[in-house]
């Protein structure tokens, strides 16, 4: 019986020694050094129910562990197919730490075509952070990401794209406050090692941001909030799966695992981004219909005409001018538009 013992002893032991890292343990199963497993967490209201499709990727030797987050809002096609993507691109055996992947965070959203809401409680799970386990789903679903992938990881990647309604240019961006600067030049070199040609800079300035009793809100703020350097790509536009656009997140995922040191991979183009540090926001005063020929990653100068609004019987009710110069981030791709809507974001672009 001793015998035994010690002969399993050595082999775990041996075991340990060859991949360097213990086992990880993620909702109680675990996940042995060069594997990956997947999990499904299930939420319920009493009445509703919806679910989590997680996959956790365990390196063979030891690193940091990365947290990614796809799918918050569910009409975001290429990222969460890049997800799926990233299923089998992602190396365990290769793989230095372990990948906490969220493949889709708002299912029911993805599954019943919803723009930006959960339509089990009409919540943004991207406005809901840091969640309430007691909450509604989408709050409980919050409080998950919140507790079980941010507050295990190490760095923290969130991946969106243009919704449903929406024209949008691919970028990176990452957080940046001066109560933070390391972690927020953490997350500049995480944005720009991803190889977009535009990196937007999330500027939290508020000292009130940054106490634990103001909710973050978004999912990548809440993890910043907690002291990790946390990144965003924004790739796909008017809630089209582009094969294109699917491809280039994968790759840029691939890079920064790279830039981390937890997986070889491909390295950025070798040319300086251009860093957009300030956003502006143009909002409809009218219901009608939109009309634009100024696409997303136009660049405009202050006063140039970008669209007009007319009511149901053709009346032109107000031509939109931009109201700076810059280039245009996200514009209304679609004809409707609503009053309080936003239409344009412009951003300010720096060498």
């Amino acid at each position: 019986m001793r015998k035994t013992f010690v002969v399993l002893f050595i082999m775990h032991l041996s075991a340990y020694c060859l991949y360097g890292q213990a086992d990880f343990y993620f909702q109680q199963r675990k996940v042995r050094p060069g594997s990956k497993e997947h999990f499904t967490i299930y939420f319920t209201n009493g009445q509703d129910s919806t679910f989590l499709p997680i996959t956790v990727f365990r390196g063979a030797t030891d690193g940091p562990v990365l947290g990614i987050t796809a799918g918050v809002h569910g009409y975001e096609y290429p990222p969460i197919i890049a997800g799926q993507r990233l299923i089998q691109a992602i190396k365990p055996q290769k793989l230095k730490g372990t990948i906490i992947l969220v493949q889709v965070a708002n299912a029911a959203g993805f599954s019943g075509r919803i723009p930006y809401l959960n339509p089990l409680d009409n919540k943004n799970l991207n406005r809901s952070f840091p969640g309430n386990k007691q909450g509604s789903i989408t709050e409980k679903i919050a409080a998950f990401i919140t507790n079980e992938v941010i507050g295990r990881a190490d760095f923290f990647l969130d991946m969106h794209g243009g919704d449903a309604p929406e024209d949008l240019m691919s970028y990176a961006a990452y957080y940046d406050h001066q109560q933070k600067p390391a972690i927020s030049e953490q997350g500049k070199k995480m944005a720009i090692a991803l190889g977009f040609e535009h990196i937007v800079v999330f500027n939290t300035t508020s000292k009130k941001y940054m106490k634990a009793s103001h909710p973050s809100l978004y999912c990548s703020a809440e993890a910043f909030k907690k002291g990790i350097p946390s990144i965003d790509i924004e790739c796909g536009k008017l809630g089209a799966a582009n094969e294109l656009l699917i491809q280039k997140i994968v790759k840029s995922v691939l890079r920064l695992l790279n830039h981390l040191e937890m997986q070889k991979g491909e390295k950025p183009p070798n040319k300086n981004a251009l860093i957009i540090k300030k956003r502006f926001y143009q909002s409809s005063e009218f219901a009608g219909i939109f009309y634009t020929d100024k696409p997303a990653g136009t660049y405009v100068h202050k006063g140039m005409e970008i669209g007009y609004i007319t009511d149901f019987f053709g009346k032109r009710l107000k031509t939109v001018y931009a109201q700076q110069a810059g280039i245009i981030l996200v514009i209304l791709g679609t004809p409707p538009v609503n009053k309080g809507e936003t239409i344009v974001v412009i951003g300010k672009v720096n060498e």
